[in-house]
């Protein structure tokens, strides 16, 4: 069964947010870890850094496949979690609490409005099992 966080917000490329005065701290679903399988590597975006909804801010390795992670939110990149950039497999172990990837202060805050929240995130994923 994968963990679907019930106050965060979700995206349709597996990314999650979590908003707290206007800073957005952005992680990879336990959906995505788990279909990725073992995470062997993470670029992720330096502080100071702008990031745009929908494009890519950084790359995801594992095992099976290389992906791009996109932004769920625009913004300046704040903070990036050099834990799990030198640990990427903290993603697989704790993709909601260890494992956020960067926090991004958001120019536009009205763009979580654009994103799913839990309950419309779990059908979504369930769709996407094959």
């Amino acid at each position: 069964m994968v963990n679907i966080e019930p106050d965060l917000k979700y995206t349709n490329t597996h990314e999650w947010v979590r908003a707290d005065d206007g800073v957005a701290t952005i992680g990879m679903s336990d959906y995505a870890q788990n279909e990725l399988g073992d995470i062997t590597y993470l670029e992720l975006p330096e502080p100071g850094t702008e990031v745009s909804q929908g494009e890519p801010l950084g790359v995801v390795e594992s095992v099976k496949a290389a992906s791009d992670i996109y932004a769920p939110v625009s913004g300046e990149v704040v903070a990036r979690n050099e834990e799990a950039v030198n640990s990427p497999d903290l993603v697989n172990k704790s993709p909601y609490e260890e494992a956020w990837l960067i926090k991004v202060q958001m120019t536009n805050p009205e763009q979580l409005n654009e994103l799913m929240d839990a309950n419309a995130y779990e059908t979504f994923a369930a769709s996407e099992t094959h």
